[in-house]
């Protein structure tokens, strides 16, 4: 009989791995049936022990015979630790769901045939000195700054191409699936039937397939996907590419919440072999100081398209109505822009970060507001449904006809959407081919299924929020335009400066990577403030000395480490005293953090509930992770540890 130690996927136990007697040897990562009480639960075996002094229970069986690589099981003992939370949790996010079914072989694969042509892309001198520095430099993660247009995508795939030769496997992630339709595209031209994509839009049955073919399969695999794709059970990985490396979305929400970028370094305490390469235009400055502290940054600061013509760029000021004669949302100059654009067969581009048809609902005549009756925030119109959708909990409502409070019928819709963007521009260019991009798009008009015709040019105007506004190199796009450019300046976050530039800096390189000549429209309320002049110019440089002042002056990260402690409680003044009463204790037993004031969550009102937070300030991440593990937090609470924003 031997005895090895399990931890329990999804299952709490009063300690993190239990031990389990079984007749035969099993390896490290192999996946059991244990009992748990009276329920047969699954559980990772973590190492093999001696005969223990207490009685154990058996392994009831093994449910996969091939083990987990063993990197991926030291990198779930590493989340544990690094994000303060249970082993069980943590194998609940590096394992897919229903690991134990049994499954029917499914007919739908996961790609078309393509035949692999492994040759090398172009590269110029610039990306051929860029893939050298990589190579030779001593730091295994490696920023790669290149700025939009520069054929970042190009030296993914060389370096890609040099791990395969060497026998290894690659996992290249990007922000969203729905995204990645023109990197999918020259990945499969290259690599044919060997890339493998992995996403949360497959059902179970699906992800549980590729993920049992990735573990069995020896031979170097190539995987795309988002930030759950760095868990693909590949063996001998030499290469993890993050792409769009400052995108937002690289942050998990759930427990544990880790930053992708965090990850993938980790995974190079565990492997000798492995290159991580963070690429993007626009890096998050936290990123950026890291990089520059330990030299690791490779920079590229040339299009790759040494010909390509710069961008004209005309900021249109919406105080100054004398511009916005003929539409209230689009300013005279973008119009005739557009216009010229359509007459030329060209392409344009309509750039908006807020989705639906209005976003605030008024009764005219007492001031009724059309708010969510779980979070009362306002509701969004969705005018293509007529009904009110809450942006923040899905919840959908009617529209009322007539005002509830007063049955007044004079009620306004205020603000800007997509979708108004949408019907008014389809009003105005009635022959136009318009495609709208965001959350809201149906799956089948989505960028991954209608790509070929958004590159050909076939569809003349496109609209979206962010899902747009990067990673896209369209040859006949001529004209981009931004509706309100300043939009999120003023949220009370100090990230809310970053991703304005990222965002703004972004969408305006969607122009200006070819022979022709083309122009970015920008409207803002605020033409002289520095982050946007930053963002119409894609000046990295100065906009990082300029938000590293600002986040020195004030104490946020790069200059400190952030906890955010947040309680749920049934009343305003149940959230706010718990809230208080735990900052008091935090502020008594850790004197060298600062705790900041109890305030409302950002979503404060959920379903009967109030949220209420505080943020916890220190020099030394360790010394949040000690205030986690000896401060007792009920149920109530949640916690994040280095959130990407305080909001």
């Amino acid at each position: 009989m031997s005895y090895f130690e399990v931890s329990l996927i999804k299952v709490l136990s009063m300690s993190d791995t239990l031990t389990y007697a079984y007749t035969k040897n099993l390896a490290i990562g192999t996946i059991v049936h244990v009992p748990l009480r009276h329920k047969t639960v699954m559980g990772v075996v973590i190492k093999k022990v001696n005969k223990p002094s207490f009685k154990t229970k058996e392994v009831i069986d093994v449910v996969e015979n091939t083990p987990i690589p063993p990197h991926l099981i030291k990198i779930a003992f590493w989340l544990s630790k690094y994000y303060n939370t249970p082993l069980p949790v943590v194998f609940q996010t590096v394992l897919p769901n229903g690991l134990d079914k049994t499954r029917r072989e499914s007919n739908q694969k996961n790609h078309p045939n393509h035949k692999s042509q492994l040759a090398p892309p172009p590269l110029n001198a610039t990306q051929t000195k860029a893939i050298y520095d990589i190579n030779h430099n001593p730091s295994r993660t490696i920023l790669l700054h290149g700025v939009t247009g520069s054929g970042k995508t190009n030296i993914y795939i060389k370096l890609i191409l040099d791990t395969l030769k060497n026998g290894r496997s690659s996992i290249l992630l990007v922000p969203e699936i729905a995204l990645s339709s023109q990197l999918v595209y020259n990945l499969k031209a290259i690599f044919g039937d060997m890339v493998t994509l992995m996403h949360s839009g497959q059902t179970e049955s699906v992800r549980h397939q590729l993920w049992q073919k990735l573990l069995r399969e020896k031979t170097p695999q190539i995987i795309i996907g988002p930030r759950s794709a760095i868990f693909a059970p590949v063996h001998n990985l030499g290469l993890i590419v993050v792409d769009e490396a400052h995108d937002n979305s690289y942050k998990q929400d759930k427990s544990p919440k880790y930053h992708t970028l965090r990850l993938a370094s980790a995974f190079t305490i565990f492997n000798q072999n492995l290159k991580v390469i963070f690429g993007t235009a626009t890096p998050n400055i936290i990123d950026f100081l890291y990089a520059k502290q330990k030299k690791s940054c490779v920079s590229i600061h040339s299009k790759a398209n040494q010909n390509a013509v710069t961008p004209s760029i005309i900021v249109v000021d919406l105080k100054n109505r004398d511009q916005m004669k003929k539409h209230r949302i689009f300013s005279d100059q973008l119009l005739h822009a557009i216009e010229t654009c359509l007459k030329n067969h060209q392409q344009c581009l309509i750039f908006h970060n807020r989705r639906g048809s209005a976003s605030l609902t008024l009764c005219d005549s007492c001031g009724w507001q059309a708010l969510c009756d779980e979070c009362l925030l306002p509701l969004t119109l969705h005018a293509d449904h007529f009904q009110f959708v809450c942006h923040a909990c899905g919840k959908k409502f009617k529209v009322p006809l007539s005002c509830p409070e007063c049955q007044n019928t004079s009620i306004v819709h205020k603000g800007i959407g997509t979708k108004l963007i949408e019907s008014e521009l389809s009003k105005l260019f009635p022959k136009a081919r318009i495609a709208r991009f965001d959350r809201d798009t149906p799956k089948e008009l989505s960028m991954n299924n209608i790509y070929e015709q958004v590159k050909s040019g076939s569809v003349q105007i496109l609209i979206g929020t962010q899902s747009i506004a990067k990673g896209f190199d369209l040859p006949n796009l001529a004209l981009v335009g931004v509706i309100q450019a300043d939009q999120g300046l003023s949220l009370p976050d100090f990230s809310s400066e970053e991703r304005t530039f990222q965002l703004l800096s972004q969408v305006v390189g969607r122009v200006g990577r070819n022979n022709n000549t083309t122009s970015a429209i920008i409207q803002t309320y605020q033409p002289d403030h520095p982050v946007i002049q930053f963002g119409i110019t894609q000046n990295y440089s100065d906009f990082y000395e300029y938000a590293l002042k600002k986040r020195h002056h004030a104490n946020f990260p790069p200059f400190c480490f952030l906890l955010k402690l947040t309680y749920t409680g049934k009343t305003e003044k149940n959230a706010f005293t718990n809230c208080q009463k735990l900052a008091q204790s935090i502020k008594s037993n850790f004197q060298d953090v600062h705790v900041t004031s109890p305030t409302p969550a950002f979503y404060e009102q959920g379903k009967d509930v109030f949220r209420w937070q505080i943020i916890i300030k220190s020099p030394k991440r360790e010394r949040l992770n000690q205030i986690l593990g000896q401060t007792k937090l009920g149920n109530n609470w949640q916690f994040d540890l280095d959130p990407s924003g305080i909001l």
